[in-house]
């Protein structure tokens, strides 16, 4: 079936309105009128080959909410009119050792991502979100909570997530020293997130200017990164850290602040290796670095629940896909408080 999405034909060009094929509904498959689709940096990244994967014509967006418009003969978990969700992947092999974990981001086969992989059925590309329509296999549709605005549950499907799993998979209680790194997409939802889970929040920025907003969301204390005498003053304080920026810096001032035993754990990717860190301050109070991929469909659902039962939504600015460059544009200034998302529904095609 033809589509309407808005679609990169290469990558020195704007993104265009177009139309793509999507495959025939399988008996696994669900077709999804989507909704809303939130603007992730790796969208930019994608459209532009700055990875050099791109395969065009590339139609972008992980971060789908939409309603079930038909569902395949052995499809039970979602009927017609469900409102649903959709992030990053679309498949996995379903038998190695970590799907069989539930832990599908890191299928030893590599997950299917939601657009730029390979459709096992056709052998063609998968396409995203910035579309009319998806069409994903049943396993890898989650349920939204219904008392939560839409259009701000979308970033919930890629940024929420990421952050989530490392808060699930470290066990991050209340009462835990919370550090984050950065207040922009990720970052603002792991303040949220991470006070919502009882912790004590501290937010790392260099714009002192951020620390109202800082606040508003969650956070108990904001630290200036670039104030020496600040972080001297939180020194070896915090149980845990994730790392939201996708800039290289220097880890060591960060290193500094977590007690014996803690954790830095990286989310953001940058475009450059990080400096290495200093080892013996590692060796000395066992301090650990680790990274943290996406999420699995089973925390992706857990964490829309949590969101839910909390009353979690991202915080966004709403545009419509005519307005995607100039998004990109201000995406690339940190001009967004703090994620895009796309209303479909007021998309011209």
């Amino acid at each position: 079936m033809k589509i309407n999405a808005l679609i990169a034909q290469q990558a020195t060009q704007p993104l265009a309105a177009g139309q793509v094929e999507l495959r025939d509904l399988q008996p696994d498959d669900v077709k999804i009128a989507i909704l809303y689709c939130g603007v992730c940096h790796s969208d930019l990244h994608m459209a532009r080959n700055e990875w050099g994967v791109s395969r065009y014509p590339l139609v972008p967006g992980h971060e789908i909410v939409g309603r079930v418009e038909a569902t395949g003969a052995n499809v039970t978990n979602v009927k017609v009119g469900d409102v649903v969700g959709v992030g990053v992947m679309v498949d996995s092999c379903g038998h190695c050792h970590f799907c069989q974990q539930q832990e599908e981001q890191y299928c030893e086969a590599g997950f299917t991502p939601t657009y730029n992989g390979t459709d096992k059925y056709t052998g063609g590309t998968t396409f995203g979100g910035y579309a009319q329509h998806v069409i994903v296999d049943r396993n890898f549709v989650v349920s939204v909570p219904q008392n939560l605005a839409l259009g701000a549950v979308a970033p919930l499907l890629c940024a929420g997530v990421t952050v989530w799993s490392p808060l699930r998979h470290y066990n991050v209680k209340p009462g835990d020293k919370v550090g984050i790194v950065g207040l922009g997409g990720l970052g603002h939802m792991a303040v949220k997130l991470a006070s919502a889970l009882g912790a004590e929040v501290t937010l790392f920025t260099t714009s002192p200017e951020k620390g109202e907003d800082a606040r508003r969301l969650g956070a108990r204390q904001v630290v200036v990164s670039r104030d020496a005498q600040q972080m001297a003053a939180c020194q070896a304080s915090l149980d845990i850290i994730l790392d939201c920026v996708a800039a290289p810096h220097d880890l060591d001032p960060y290193l500094a602040t977590l007690k014996t035993n803690g954790q830095l754990v990286l989310v953001g990717i940058p475009d450059q290796p990080h400096p290495s860190p200093n080892v013996t301050p590692m060796v000395f109070r066992r301090l650990s670095i680790s990274g943290t991929s996406i999420g699995s469909i089973r925390e992706t659902q857990e964490m829309l629940d949590f969101c839910g039962q909390h009353n979690i939504t991202a915080d966004v600015e709403m545009i419509t896909g005519d307005e995607i460059e100039t998004a990109f544009a201000r995406m690339l200034k940190s001009d967004v408080k703090y994620r895009f998302v796309i209303d479909m529904q007021k998309t011209r095609w």
